[in-house]
């Protein structure tokens, strides 16, 4: 582990990175300059073998073959089956460059496996550098690992390295420059040797045992690993496990909606509201005469106001929130425990434990949710994840629009719309299970060791994600608000709300004006919620007009990848399921809550 986080230190870039196997699906592209060089860094998708078992790993051995073919159709429609003038990363025949040397990183704190691996790649001839990864973690766990030994005995550069602190970047950057202008390594195996995995594995375990050094076990970060240790085995048994995890998931519900909610009413929304919003609407109403154009710029949808109160005032503190928590969780290494400890339970939907890591990232937002299903060992649970992700997993854009509709009635309410998100999800489960072909795979999961999250990389790791927001997340929500009130100014809504009526008042006993974040819905997820706070609604009426949000058609942003992932027919698909079930839920609530009422 520690590959995504070394590809950053050398090129800068801010590739996603975790406390779990998988985070990187796909190929990241940066460069770097190594030596007096300036160099094309490829990250590809992690793997503990080249015998690949899910799509994203066939990355890794599409990049050593030097194969367009190993490479999936879907991901030459993606470009990478192909290149443009220019491109580093192809030839002008279509092939893969070969690369001028393979970094190969390798986990200290699970030495053996990870040599398997670079036995392999080894067999490729490439010029080969070896970091040896949270060599830190190795040490509390007691083992010293003799590296010139193993330099000695692989004939390749063997540099330790610490990836979270930078710890032997330096000599790794200056090793690498070398071989890449030497272009020479002493190989272990030569190309095409045809060893078989018993034999490299019988050459792993030789290996390790003889450059390993386990005298170090009462050592005082021996004695804290330990600890650790047995918290990690603890939190994946029933015992005090399940216990543990409800008590960990309502923190995590309470630190979101407490950390946002005050994050909003004490510090965004006065500076808004109070500062902000006031000095554009007085510098617009002196530069632009009343009328229409006013009216879209700071009229009552007008997009100077609604579009900057509602990204950044209302949703983002929760966007804030969120990704603090789910870094805590992501760094800790608890995100997988709870996939294990779930197993049981997501198998009576048709799911596995694994697949509660791309359900979760679906909270954060959907299309990466959506990629990460690439690591998932079978397309009936690629397809099965992502259509539910689509279906009932809010993004934290759409659920601040959540929190921010109900809380003020209650925030019991607000966990009752994530409980019925949860309803539906198992529900979903249950029905595509028997409708798809196929049987998934049984759970293979990395668990990786339990540790304290740190604050440097919590912080970087929010930042990072809050920019994505700004950039992905709020300024399209501002355009589509500029849309919003070019149709309210000019009468456009109030045409659309009585082609709806029947649908929005007849049915979901919603006022006319309630058509109108069904438009918007299309563009942007949670513009299907927010416009329902300026109405005055009942406590039902805002449960509904929530639930319908919940269930509505993707973003078109979702729909793209969907239709990329699993072709336009399935992304068609998702549209027409989506909107069914918004409005069959909500109906049903609406006439629901009327009776109990």
């Amino acid at each position: 582990m520690g590959k995504s986080v070394l590809f950053n230190h050398l090129t800068g870039m801010n590739v996603s990175c975790a406390n779990y196997a998988g985070t990187t699906v796909e190929f990241a592209a940066g460069r770097a300059v190594i030596g007096d060089t300036e160099s094309f860094i490829i990250d590809v998708p992690g793997t503990y073998t080249l015998e690949a078992t899910n799509e994203a790993e066939e990355g890794a051995v599409a990049m050593l073959s030097g194969e367009s073919s190993a490479i999936p159709d879907k991901d030459k429609d993606r470009g990478r089956g192909h290149c443009s003038p220019g491109c580093p990363l192809h030839q002008s025949d279509g092939r893969l460059q070969p690369p001028a040397a393979v970094l190969c990183v390798l986990d200290a704190s699970h030495l053996e496996s990870s040599l398997y691996l670079l036995y392999q790649v080894m067999q490729y001839g490439f010029p080969v550098v070896a970091a040896l990864n949270r060599s830190d973690l190795a040490r509390e766990k007691g083992e010293l690992i003799n590296a010139g030994l193993l330099e000695r005995e692989l004939g390749i550069p063997v540099v330790p390295t610490t990836a979270v602190t930078g710890e032997g970047l330096k000599k790794l950057k200056d090793l690498l420059a070398v071989t890449i202008r030497e272009g020479e390594t002493q190989k272990l195996l030569p190309v095409g040797s045809g060893r078989s995995a018993g034999d490299l594995w019988l050459e792993a375990e030789k290996l390790a045992a003889k450059v390993l050094d386990r005298d170090l076990h009462n050592s005082a970060e021996s004695i804290s690993y330990r600890r650790r240790s047995r918290w990690g085995i603890m939190l994946l048994q029933p015992w005090p496990g399940i216990p543990m995890a409800v008590l960990i998931l309502a923190t995590v519900f309470a630190v979101v909606v407490g950390l946002g909610m005050g994050l909003r009413q004490a510090v965004l929304l006065p500076l808004f509201r109070g500062l902000i919003i006031p000095q554009v609407v007085l510098l617009v109403q002196q530069v632009v005469p009343p009328g229409l154009l006013q009216n879209i710029l700071v009229g009552e949808y007008g997009f100077l106001v609604k579009g900057l109160e509602w990204p950044f005032a209302l949703v983002m503190p929760y966007v804030i929130s969120f990704y603090f928590a789910l870094s805590l969780l992501e760094d800790s290494g608890y995100m997988p425990r709870l996939g294990g400890l779930l197993d049981g339970l997501l198998n009576r939907i048709g799911l596995r434990g694994s697949n509660v890591i791309p359900l979760l990232l679906g909270y954060g937002c959907g299309i990466p949710a959506i990629m990460a299903t690439r690591a998932l060992g079978s397309r009936k649970e690629r397809l099965m994840v992502s259509f539910m992700v689509c279906l009932a997993v809010p993004c934290i854009s759409q659920s601040g629009a959540f929190i921010v509709l109900l809380s003020e009635k209650s925030v019991a309410v607000v966990a009752g719309l994530f409980l019925l998100s949860i309803a539906v999800l198992a529900v979903a489960g249950v029905l595509m299970d028997r409708l798809l072909k196929g049987t998934p795979q049984q759970m293979i999961m990395e668990i990786p060791e339990l540790l304290t999250p740190r604050a440097d990389v919590v912080a970087k790791k929010v930042w990072m994600r809050l920019k994505l927001y700004v950039t992905d997340g709020a300024l399209p929500m501002v355009g589509a608000v500029a849309l919003a009130a070019f149709l309210y100014e000019s009468g456009a809504m109030l045409y659309l709300g009585k082609i709806l009526s029947p649908l929005v008042t007849g049915w979901l006993h919603l006022p006319p004006e309630a058509a109108v974040p069904l438009v918007l819905g299309i563009l942007r997820r949670e513009l299907a919620v927010l416009p329902l706070v300026e109405m005055d609604l009942t406590a039902l009426q805002l449960f509904v007009g929530a639930a319908v949000g919940l269930f509505y058609v993707p973003c078109i942003a979702i729909v793209a990848t969907m239709a990329r992932e699993f072709r336009l027919p399935t992304a068609l698909l998702v549209l027409l399921v989506t909107s069914t079930v918004a409005f069959l839920v909500g109906g049903i609530l609406s006439r629901l809550g009327a009776f109990i009422l």
